[in-house]
């Protein structure tokens, strides 16, 4: 097995390589082929290493597992084939693996939980129902439900009042099945703005009101620096209705280590305090190429808890 030092001495020299024309030995040399396992359950999505590995599915996968990645999530998935998402399963399964987050019903436009329309709710409930069957094929449990834009048509406590009667009903679906749904929170000031759900303690107060072990918060770093900051007392406060976590600093929404977050500290923070969840691997890479990415793949490593 190559230790460390010499992994990440391969990878800039690989980098250093690629940037100056020099020939790149084969891939190969530089990568190992066996890591040891993260101590967190670190979660890649489909294309973050796409140019060291390509765009096979899963070969994304298995090559993962050789790099220590004992998880994985995609976000679109439901957008995939069912043939493509059963080849997805089946690989995880076979390594070991486990599968985490994929998305069940997503409105990055229109008011949805908050709104009032009978068809519109309708229609995020018969999402929330499709959902489950692509959970049981992957072998999941964890399910992200995007809760729309807010209506400003809608005094706001009449649109906190609208979702939670819309969780209440998304989280009975779920319950028999064992299925969390899990809700993220989204920045207002630089992605996504005019989201119905963009805080902390707003997420919080609505997972307290739907008391369902099938309702959780997702808590993603990036998102949460950006609108909110105090990332370590605000994680604390909202521990016990934290369920899933993602991971991409700021500013950029790349690798750790590439931004102000000082993820060393936070995750180890996050392992202390008990939590061995998913923790998955949403952003960009902030290098280049292959170097850039096999940087990304380094950087993990320093921040793994010990």
């Amino acid at each position: 097995m190559m230790n460390r030092g010499t992994f990440i001495k391969n990878s800039l020299l690989a980098g250093a390589a690629m940037l100056s024309g020099t020939t790149v030995p084969v891939m190969s040399a530089v990568l190992p082929k066996k890591e040891k396992p993260f101590t967190m359950k670190f979660s890649p999505e489909f294309g973050i290493f796409k140019e060291v590995v390509g765009k096979d599915v899963v070969e994304q996968i298995r090559w993962g597992y050789d790099q220590g990645f004992r998880a994985w999530e995609s976000t679109f998935l439901a957008r995939r084939p069912v043939d493509e998402q059963e080849r997805i399963s089946q690989t995880v399964q076979q390594l070991g693996m486990e599968f985490g987050q994929f998305v069940g019903t997503m409105n990055f436009k229109e008011p949805t939980f908050a709104s009032r329309d009978g068809n519109i709710r309708e229609n995020v409930l018969k999402e929330v129902k499709a959902s489950v069957e692509i959970a049981k094929r992957m072998n999941t449990k964890f399910i992200h439900n995007v809760l729309g834009m807010a209506d400003p048509k809608l005094p706001w406590d009449f649109q906190m009042a609208n979702a939670i009667e819309l969780l209440k009903r998304v989280a009975a679906i779920y319950e028999p099945h064992g299925i969390v749904m899990v809700m993220e929170t989204m920045n207002h000031k630089i992605n996504h703005p005019g989201m119905f759900l963009h805080s902390i303690p707003q997420a919080y107060a609505m997972a307290k009101a739907v008391g369902s072990p099938s309702l959780k918060l997702l808590f993603d770093f990036y998102h949460v620096q950006i609108q909110e900051g105090n990332i370590m007392p605000t994680l604390d406060y909202a521990w016990d209705e934290i369920a899933y976590m993602q991971i991409g600093d700021t500013p950029g929404r790349n690798e750790p280590t590439s931004g102000e977050i000082n993820f060393v500290n936070v995750l180890q923070h996050v392992h202390n305090k008990g939590y061995r969840g998913f923790m998955g691997m949403e952003h960009g890479v902030s290098k280049p190429g292959k170097a850039g990415e096999l940087a990304a793949l380094a950087a993990y490593r320093t921040v793994d808890p010990k």
